[in-house]
């Protein structure tokens, strides 16, 4: 019987992380940023419909970059995962954080025990009637699972577009005024400027009396990018 090889575990961690941080830089990056009016969600995508950005539940929206595949089983495990609670239970059962903890969960068993870890970052997002109860989850490609008060950068070039949108987020930025930001921003970075109809948008809105999700139309964008 052949005895196989022996890998030090600190070895095989640092080899699985390596492995996921290389496929998730590849991703073009997406912003995640309170502002006045709610939670804006933006990044490039030049595909119509493979969305990057979605709704999840009444006030709770999704972003995911890396592998699409990935992040889109995720997403929709999310969706039925809110959808089951919420009727067993009750809407208001529903939370940011108790979706954060199960993605992070199941992020971190699949980085422990599966031979290929998960290649994707991803951001829940809830908004609040108020801006002082808004809350960002971002969950690494490891399961681990950590605040983000006002702002998320997922993909790559995350530092140099977070030190762009330093002081374009939180309760007292409009909603234009942190589109452009992050567009501009990630314009930069990326050194690949967009056409307005390939920016990818989600809106959490706060006024809204229920589904507070919806997409900026390319009107709205170009407005706000002219």
């Amino acid at each position: 019987m052949t005895m196989p090889f022996y890998v030090p575990p600190e070895q095989l961690v640092k080899d699985r992380a390596d492995f996921a941080r290389k496929g998730i830089s590849r991703g073009r990056p997406i912003v995640v940023a309170q502002v006045a009016e709610g939670i804006l969600l933006v990044g490039q995508n030049a595909s119509p419909t493979l969305r990057k950005i979605g709704e999840i539940y009444d006030r709770i929206a999704f972003a995911g970059v890396g592998r699409f595949n990935e992040f889109e089983t995720l997403r929709v495990a999310g969706v039925r995962y809110a959808d089951l609670k919420g009727y067993s239970y009750a809407r208001a059962d529903v939370t940011g954080r108790g979706l954060a903890n199960a993605y992070s969960q199941t992020l971190g068993q699949v980085f422990s025990h599966e031979v290929k870890p998960y290649e994707v970052d991803i951001v829940v997002a809830e908004v609040a009637s108020v801006p002082e109860e808004d809350a960002l989850y971002r969950v690494q490609f490891d399961g681990t699972l950590r605040d983000a008060p006002g702002l998320a950068v997922l993909g790559s070039e995350e530092d140099a577009i977070a030190a762009a949108m330093a002081d374009q987020h939180g309760p007292e930025v409009p909603l234009i005024a942190a589109l452009r930001a992050a567009c501009s921003a990630i314009d930069a970075a990326s050194e690949q400027p967009a056409d307005d109809a390939a920016w990818e948008t989600g809106f959490l809105d706060r006024s809204a009396a229920r589904r507070s999700f919806r997409r900026l139309s390319t009107e709205e964008i170009s407005a706000a990018l002219a």
